[in-house]
């Protein structure tokens, strides 16, 4: 076994066969922290951007915070009951995608499909950057070093899930268990402070913010139900991660649907209780919350402006450090495990990603690497794309959470809405050949559900297109249009060459002749045996072909060729300029000039070695050469292969190695013939 592959097996483990994928189906208690874990993080970072809206006509307007979490939890049970629908009617797992495609059409499909690879590439870039913004409040040197943190984040993230669903999601459980003992203890412990009397205030209590300029004056009715649209569409930011469940129904153990839908509805309760738990207690103890990229308006007590370098801790952090006053381990466990499974959030995504993207290389809207699944039986190659993507992001946008989140919630609320007027239609489908009346209710229920779904769901999307148009969200509608461009472009090259692939009439009408040349570069053993297989093939012109780039080289070839009395021809092609690829390329096509009808099959001899790195030092021009050639019409390439005896080494060695016994074989039910 080679160096790549020792290293792979370090990083990804042992190959699993095809036969085993059953055995990566999840049990709803992993199903819950892989799945659910962005929605559940969300807490982390939705509540700082509700308060970040609202300072900006000053203090006096966090009055309505917890309103605004109300209304919030309102649509996120509102969404988890029309996804519940989605997941029994489509639990195949395409989700959104799937939904609209069957119901509003193709066009449809690929808006949902845009949509939600935009989302799943910022939910991992948001997740990963609030973990450092985490970090740093609990490290204070990793705040100069965001970027690097949240790069590095990502790639050891994408690492794990190239081991598989099955481990990952085992991996991931015991962090987001323990991030909702964490936040839900916290709360718990500050609720009973705050019927007691003991809640303390926050760091930032003391602290005076002023409105920003033009938010002076006391706010007219339009002014107020602007700033409380900017602050309930930043607080939707709750809601991402919610349809991740359905696009992994394929994921859970049997009965796939109903595990989903168990999955999807404890989720939404757990989400919301900590959601409006946090926002509730952060009004109550004080909170002032700016954005960390402007901290003009944050006066210290007294008046005086925060120093420069002032860092500002994320809401939770505030509320750890005060409610776990008299025991620090207590803040110290809440934050490190909220930037944990802020990181861990991302691999909703990382599980979430790769399976929309088999689906649509399936439909021929992706390319088809993307539905191969690797060695661990996940679809690697979205998953590399996906940690490629989140960085260019990550890096962009300086890991600011705050930025990166106006970007957010577009995608999701578009999907959302796409999806409900294809459950819509789903019902209204089936209504009209259904006659039990027992089974013509539940779709009239589900169907009011989806419909209800529709208006709130248009609703929140409206307020987030004009309330976020400006502020980034622009760039999410640029990013859907351009993926919705490539998906199509990818679809129409995949139907022209499945057009011009169809087998005609002339099609199995065989070549009037073939003229066969075998290159020669020197006499040796791998001229001789190309030669020795261009003859096998019994072709009805062949001839060895010599670039004549060197009279002395040229001469020497004649008179060895001569005295071994090969009974093959040999011509030479004249190239003043020394090159070596034009000529054969011209040459070959004359010959299909003259004979149109006819194919010209041309013989490579090539070297095959032992090592890697002798590849370097063999068969470049070879390679350029079919390179060429591949684009010449009615011009068979092919490679003649000579195994020199590093090769026969290697190749010995790789036997050895197969036939070795490994710890574990027989564990495994793995035969020297499976092997």
């Amino acid at each position: 076994m080679g160096v790549g592959n020792v290293s792979k097996r370090i990083l990804l483990g042992r190959k699993l066969r095809s036969s085993q994928l059953g055995e990566t189906l999840l049990p709803k208690r992993i199903a819950l922290p892989v799945f659910a874990s962005d929605a559940l993080s969300s807490v982390a970072y939705a509540p700082d951007e509700v308060f970040i809206m609202l300072a900006i006509a000053g203090t006096s307007a966090y009055v309505w915070s917890w309103k605004i979490a109300l209304a919030v939890a309102l649509v996120m049970l509102t969404v988890v009951a029309s996804y519940r629908q989605t997941v029994h009617a489509y639990p195949s797992g395409g989700g959104d995608y799937e939904v609209a495609t069957v119901n509003l059409g193709v066009a449809a499909g690929k808006t949902v499909a845009s949509a939600l690879l935009v989302d799943y590439i910022l939910t991992v870039a948001v997740s990963i950057s609030s973990a450092s913004q985490y970090a740093g409040a609990a490290l204070p040197f990793v705040h100069d070093h965001q970027v690097v943190v949240a790069s590095a984040l990502v790639v050891v993230l994408a690492s794990l899930n190239l081991r598989g669903v099955r481990e990952s999601g085992t991996f991931f459980a015991v962090p987001t268990y323990l991030f909702m003992f964490a936040i839900i203890g916290m709360c718990v412990l500050g609720l009973f402070q705050l019927v007691t009397g003991s809640l303390p205030d926050v760091e930032s209590a003391g602290y005076e913010i002023t409105p920003k300029p033009g938010w002076e004056q006391p706010l007219t009715t339009i002014g107020l139900v602007f700033l409380l649209a900017r602050a309930f569409s930043s607080g939707c930011a709750a809601l991402t991660g919610v349809e991740a469940i359905s696009n992994g129904v394929p994921a859970f153990r049997k009965p796939k649907s109903r595990n989903a839908a168990s999955t999807l509805l404890l989720l939404g309760l757990i989400a919301i209780t900590m959601m409006v738990s946090v926002i509730t207690l952060a009004r109550q103890m004080g909170l002032r919350y700016v954005d960390p990229n402007d901290l003009e308006n944050l006066r210290l007590p007294g008046g005086a402006p925060v120093p420069d370098g002032f860092v500002q801790d994320a809401v939770i952090a505030q509320l750890a450090r005060a409610i776990f006053d008299q025991f620090p381990p207590g803040f110290y466990f809440v934050v490190v495990v909220t930037g944990v499974i802020l990181v861990l959030a991302a691999n909703t995504a990382f599980n979430g990603f790769p399976v929309l993207g088999s689906i649509l290389a399936k439909d021929g809207l992706m390319p088809r690497a993307f539905g191969s699944r690797g060695d661990r039986l996940a679809y690697s190659n979205g998953i590399v794309f996906l940690a490629f993507m989140a960085i260019v992001l990550i890096v962009a946008f300086d890991a600011q959470t705050t930025k990166l989140i106006q970007l957010y919630i577009v995608g999701v609320f578009v999907s959302f809405n796409l999806s409900q007027l294809g459950m819509i239609r789903h019902w209204t489908r089936h209504l009209q050949t259904e006659r039990d009346p027992g089974v013509r209710r539940k779709m009239m229920r589900s169907r009011a559900i989806n419909t209800f779904g529709l208006g709130l769901t248009a609703v929140v999307l409206v307020i987030v297109l004009i309330t976020k148009f400006l502020a980034g969200a622009w760039i999410t509608i640029l990013a859907m249009g351009t993926f919705y461009l490539i998906m199509s472009a990818i679809r129409r090259h995949y139907d022209r060459v499945e057009e011009e692939l169809v087998v005609g009439d002339s099609d199995p009408v065989l070549p009037t002749r073939v003229h066969a040349i075998v290159l020669v570069s020197k006499l040796h053993k791998p001229t001789m045996r190309a030669l020795a297989y261009a003859k096998a093939t019994r072709p009805n012109v062949l001839e060895a072909v010599f670039v004549d780039a060197d009279s002395d080289r040229t001469n020497r070839l004649v008179d060895e060729w001569d005295a071994m009395r090969i009974d093959v021809p040999l011509k030479m092609l004249y190239s003043p300029y020394r090159e070596v690829i034009r000529p054969i390329v011209q040459y070959t096509s004359e010959i299909r000039r003259s004979n149109p009808r006819g194919v010209v099959a041309v013989y490579i001899p090539e070297y095959v070695v032992g090592r890697w790195w002798e590849q370097l030092l063999h068969n470049q021009t070879a390679l350029r050469l079919k390179g060429r050639l591949l684009f010449s019409p009615g011009v068979m390439v092919t490679s003649v292969p000579y195994q020199l005896r590093g090769a026969e080494q290697a190749k010995a060695r790789t036997e050895r190695e197969f036939a070795r016994v490994h710890p574990g074989d027989e564990r495994r039910g793995r035969t020297r013939t499976q092997r």
